[in-house]
């Protein structure tokens, strides 16, 4: 008699032959076999104890479940042994994935992760496991992934996931909420806003216009799992300055006839009661307009009136500059140190400005970027709010535009601190959309590239405003350029295959976002910041006004994939430049046909290459071995972007990656690397930036070092030794290192993931 078992963890136990009458009679019922009798399934459970028996020992738990199986084919129940032999795969997936989970928390809880592994796995710098709440975020969200695989995504999904022939992002977050969205302010200051903790009231100055931004952008991430971004920061800033300037001159105003009357301050305001519709009128630019119904309301002499008026304007123009540098410094510094997500991350932030002609809309950028270039409080480069300087013909673009000057001051911030990065409306895929002086026509994108402006749900109301990508997933183009081996109609075939794969998780996806309710996002939709739930009420589900949202498919390693299938990149060869065009138009045509067919917002999206560049190159190296230009590196070149070691010019590359631009509808960026001293020309730069507008590029930015000694206080590139004072790191304090990791800023350079670091050593400069 067999009296012991040996689990699979090396423990002995009771032997208990029911079991095994149970699992078999499980697997039974679920098939279409005969059903088993209570005697045949004794008699079965009699033959695997006697084959156990023969076996001599103490059995262990696989030997038995084999034995299981054979007894089962044997007497013909191959339905229950099919079933049987499934239940077991299923059940040592899920073994193996408990193992791999809990081997994650215990990393988490006792190792510690300095190798970027665990602590950079987003976008969002902030994110720190070191801490006991970011660590408790991360056991969440390593659960969660775990939970979904298990129970919720389709197991084809999942097999292709962990396999590496697809990534879907923010898996952690896939049946809660979406990814990202772009905030219309104006809506919210207008009436005002509750956070789920307290209402706050219509903002009445340039401060608490600031301050409110920052507690909306925290409020929103608090309910997404992306970025955050404000397409149109100029003008929503400029009437918090109408309100300080108008409280400011009313003010200068009394004081003024203080004086020269000689009253007091109750009886000044007293004789201007009359005017004080006219003075609630004013505005910074036409501030002389209000004269005459001052002199007409107010009963002293106009020249008074008039002296008093000059003053006043003065005085509060004084103080509006400065409250307002004073408000965009706290922005500043808010955005950078505020947290959200149970205190685990800074919101990722993106602010969009530029083109906001006004006075008021003019003085916000300016002071945006004087506070920008001041940087932080130690003098540091403010990795948020990403920022974006949208640039337009006749408005910004050239000598004579109204905000020339401010275009000029963004390059020159730029050149030190690495922001803004720019965007052109004069794009051939998003001039169409522009108007004049409307910043609901002007495309805005969020600070990791993401672009949202078509609307096939409601083409009525095509804007990038209170608006957001739902989700994306990315495609390993690579692994399809190994797998064909040259061959480019295999290629197309399996690229075909992976297509219809994403978009089938993508629908998936989106159909358990539908369910949710409104209630499920306090702030997103019960606040009415996405478009459209304004009408809802707090129990009514969110599937129709998700469909204003875009969903994206990905990719990565487009220089990697022509490699493989061509021997050269397409900075190297122009057949392969037309080939990789071709690659990417055939992907944006099935998304079009997908957008066509069902009314939503397919697109394609250049993923940016972070955590995932190194992911898919991994497991790549491991399937097919190291092959040059393809896995011989620690990571994939960044979505269709030129290799970052290949030397190559500045306008060559402008020229090459340009194309890719208008096909990739739902987010690009070409950036271009620079020296420290190159960045700070601004004329140089000004003729970069315009060649890219000439090429058509969509969305870009100039990368340079900005690095900073903290003790003698340089800022720009620093090796073993600072340029400026000479000394060593190891004789002081650590040099703060900031680069740009995609489109976005990071550092220190020490907590990017290896492949990350790996790519940002083999960055070359650009030629000129």
């Amino acid at each position: 008699m067999i009296e012991k078992i040996q689990k699979r963890n090396g423990e002995l136990a009771d032997f208990d032959a029911t079991k095994i009458r149970s699992a078999m009679y499980r697997a039974n019922i679920h098939t279409e076999d005969t059903r088993i009798s209570d005697q045949q399934l004794d008699l079965l459970t009699a033959h695997v104890l006697e084959k156990a028996e023969a076996l001599g020992g103490i059995p262990t738990v696989e030997q038995i479940q084999d034995l299981v199986e054979e007894v089962l084919v044997d007497a013909d129940y191959a339905g229950t042994a099919k079933a049987y032999i499934l239940y077991r795969a299923e059940h040592a997936a899920m073994r193996h994935m408990d193992a791999n989970l809990m081997k994650t928390y215990e990393n988490l809880t006792f190792t510690g992760d300095h190798t970027g592994t665990y602590v950079r796995t987003s976008t969002n710098v902030g994110h720190n496991t070191d801490t006991a709440m970011g660590t408790m975020l991360k056991y969440g969200s390593e659960g969660a992934k775990a939970f979904y695989d298990s129970n919720v995504i389709p197991e084809e999904i999942v097999r292709a996931h962990e396999n590496g022939d697809i990534h879907i992002h923010d898996k952690d977050f896939y049946a809660l909420t979406e990814t990202n969205c772009q905030i219309d302010l104006l809506p919210l200051f207008e009436n005002g806003f509750s956070t789920g903790h307290g209402y706050l009231r219509t903002p009445n100055s340039i401060r608490s216009y600031a301050a409110l931004c920052c507690i909306a952008i925290q409020a929103n991430q608090n309910d997404m799992h992306g970025g955050q971004s404000i397409p149109n920061f100029d003008y929503a800033m400029a009437p918090g300055i109408i309100c300080t300037f108008r409280k400011s001159y009313r003010w200068a105003l009394v004081q003024h006839l203080q004086i020269s009357l000689e009253k007091g301050r109750g009886e000044c305001e007293a004789l201007l009661a009359p005017a004080e519709e006219a003075i609630a009128q004013i505005r910074m630019g036409k501030a002389d307009a209000v004269i005459p119904a001052l002199c007409e309301a107010v009963d002293l002499p106009a020249e008074l009136l008039q002296a008093a008026h000059r003053y006043a304007v003065k005085k509060a123009r004084q103080e509006t500059e400065n409250a307002t540098y004073q408000a965009m410094e706290a922005l500043i510094h808010n955005l950078n140190t505020m947290t959200s997500r149970a205190g685990a991350q800074v919101p990722f932030s993106t602010v969009n400005y530029g083109t906001d002609t006004s006075p008021e809309g003019r003085m916000v950028i300016q002071n945006l970027l004087l506070a920008t270039e001041k940087g932080l409080g130690d003098g540091s480069t403010p990795v948020y709010p990403v920022q974006i300087f949208k640039v337009k013909n006749g408005v910004n673009a050239h000598p004579g535009d109204p905000n020339y000057d401010l275009f000029r001051q963004a390059m020159q911030v730029s050149g030190l601190r690495l922001y803004p990065n720019f965007s052109f409306l004069d794009a051939p895929f998003n001039l169409p959309y522009y108007r004049p002086g409307d910043y609901h026509s002007e495309v805005a994108y969020l600070g990791c590239r993401t672009r949202v402006m078509e609307n096939r749900h409601d083409p009525s109301r095509q804007t990038s405003c209170q608006r957001g990508n739902l989700s994306f997933t990315t495609i390993n183009l690579p692994r399809l350029g190994l797998l064909a081996q040259g061959d480019i109609d295999t290629f197309f075939s399996l690229l075909n295959d992976r297509m219809d794969l994403a978009i089938r998780q993508l629908r998936h996806r989106l159909g358990i976002q539908s369910e949710k309710k409104v209630y499920n996002f306090p702030f997103l939709m019960e606040q009415g910041v996405w478009m459209d739930s304004d009408k809802l009420t707090a129990t009514d589900t969110v599937e129709e006004v998700l469909r204003h949202g875009t969903l994206s498919v990905g990719f990565i390693g487009l220089a990697e994939t022509l490699t493989a299938l061509t021997g050269y990149h397409h900075g190297e060869n122009m057949e392969s430049q037309k080939l990789g065009l071709s690659i990417v138009g055939h992907m944006r045509a099935r998304l079009d046909r997908e957008s066509r067919q069902t009314g939503l917002n397919w697109g394609l999206f250049a993923t940016p290459a972070e955590t995932l560049c190194g992911r898919f190159t991994e497991l790549d190296k491991k399937k097919f071995g190291i092959v040059p230009g393809v896995t011989d590196r620690a990571y994939y070149t960044n979505s269709f972007h030129i290799p970052v070691w290949y030397h190559l010019s500045v306008w060559e590359k402008i020229e090459r990656e340009a194309p890719y631009h208008a096909l990739t509808n739902n987010g690009h960026i070409t950036c271009v690397e620079l020296t420290v001293e190159q960045a700070r020309n601004t004329d140089l730069f000004e003729r970069i930036l315009l060649y890219m507008q000439q090429c058509g590029i969509g969305y870009g930015a100039i990368n340079h070092a900005a690095d900073r000694d903290p003790e003698c206080g340089y800022i720009g590139e620093i090796g073993e030794t600072c340029p400026y004072c000479h000394r060593r790191e190891s004789e002081g304090a650590r040099f703060e290192r900031i680069r740009r990791i995609t489109s976005y800023l990071a550092g220190p350079l020490e907590c990017w993931n290896p492949a990350k670091r790996a790519e940002e050593r083999d960055r070359v400069k650009h030629s000129l």
